[in-house]
């Protein structure tokens, strides 16, 4: 899920690590990689080994804190996949450990679902639900991203005494800029005026989400708001007539060999689409590689090649280099696209750098601060560098 405990732009940017009493054990991962992946070395692949093997000493050595799997793709080949052993119950036991599935302390929830290899996504979950909400627009299921969405919502109680909000379409979700009054800015996930805490243990998300007074003009400002996510994955349902989770199955996770998955739902029976989803690191890879290839995987186009150009489009601007696109983190440098990104909350990155033919997948869960190392030039300049 999400990145709700710090501020959006630093999370493009940054990742937080810390190291606290666990114990580490880290092996090169070969029984769970799928078959479809092969193997290959570095140097086969025009990677310097010697910065691969660098990274991989300097995770064991807890250099950037908690993180749970590496694992590098390229040319379609796995030539890093490390795993990472750490003992979360034990630490856990410092904090908060009240059983709940948005207590992120919870070590039966975070970082994997109940002691198994299913991985906690956080916000990458954001980016997997554009790409369903593309597959619907593919199929002529959603007409146009211009369309107003509250016509969408005529079975929920909407007070439109605000004329702006009459005005928000699935544009404005997909960019963050519904003009929604919203702040996921404070630093931890259990404070009170945390409109994402404030979400999670609401017993109706949709309606708190409908019910926030507006800002802004839709499509002026650009607001990180996981609230919109959790939108968008009901219009994808009532779009195709099926839970997300299900369109799932049947149009993403299926044609991809993904058959293990975990997706946390609300009181509501809704599919949390704002980071609710758990998936293995190589099926997680698996994602990526297909925004890699343009929406196609093997002899099937599985998205559109045009839905994936858009949606990699630096559309809001968060700086010289960064952007935000259609739930999508972006970096590029003189127009050209440098890498596109998925982020969520406790360091769940996949970066995908099209130049190079490249697929980066990282799982951690640093939650409770400590140093930031940039995570562009660690994990892809470093990488991209040093390509022969």
């Amino acid at each position: 899920m999400k990145s709700i405990r710090h501020k959006y732009l630093s999370a493009i940017i940054f990742l937080t690590f810390w190291v606290f009493g666990c114990s580490l054990q880290s092996r090169e991962d070969k029984n769970n990689t799928n078959l479809f992946w092969e193997t290959s070395d570095p140097e086969a692949e025009g990677i310097n080994k010697l910065v691969i093997d660098s990274i991989h000493q300097e995770i064991q050595d807890g250099v950037y804190g908690l993180i749970d799997h590496f694992l590098l793709i390229r040319n379609g080949k796995i030539i890093a996949d490390y795993h990472y052993d750490w003992d979360y119950e034990t630490i856990s036991r410092n904090y908060d450990t009240s059983r709940h599935q948005y207590n992120y302390d919870h070590p039966d929830w975070h970082p994997y679902y109940n002691y198994s290899d299913l991985h906690s996504l956080q916000s990458v979950t954001k980016s997997i639900t554009s790409l369903l909400l593309g597959i619907a627009m593919d199929e002529g299921l959603v007409s146009h991203l211009d369309t107003a969405i509250l016509p969408l919502f005529s079975d929920y109680q909407l007070d439109l005494s605000d004329e702006r909000k009459k005005l928000i379409t699935l544009r404005n979700l997909l960019t963050m800029q519904s003009g929604l009054e919203w702040d996921e800015s404070s630093a931890y996930a259990d404070n009170s005026e945390n409109n994402c805490t404030i979400l999670e243990f609401s017993d109706d998300w949709i309606q708190y989400v409908l019910n926030r007074p507006m800002d802004t003009i839709p499509g002026t400002k650009y607001v990180y708001n996981s609230g919109v996510s959790v939108l968008l994955g009901k219009v994808v349902q009532i779009a195709t007539g099926k839970r997300i989770d299900k369109w799932a199955e049947e149009k993403l996770f299926g044609p991809l060999g993904i058959t293990e998955y975990y997706w946390k739902q609300t009181p509501q029976g809704e599919i949390d689409t704002e980071g609710g989803l758990y998936l293995k690191p190589h099926d997680l890879a698996k994602i990526g590689y297909l925004s890699l290839q343009k929406g196609r995987w093997e002899n099937e186009q599985i998205v559109s090649e045009d839905w994936i150009e858009k949606s990699i489009q630096p559309v809001v601007k968060l700086g010289d280099r960064f952007g935000y696109g259609y739930q999508w983190w972006v970096v590029h440098d003189s127009g050209e696209i440098l890498s596109y990104n998925m982020h969520g909350y406790g360091g769940q990155i996949v970066s995908i750098i099209p130049k190079n033919d490249i697929v980066i997948v990282l799982n951690g869960w640093n939650i409770h601060g400590g140093g930031k190392i940039k995570e562009d030039m660690i994990f892809v300049e470093r990488i991209r560098t040093n390509i022969r």
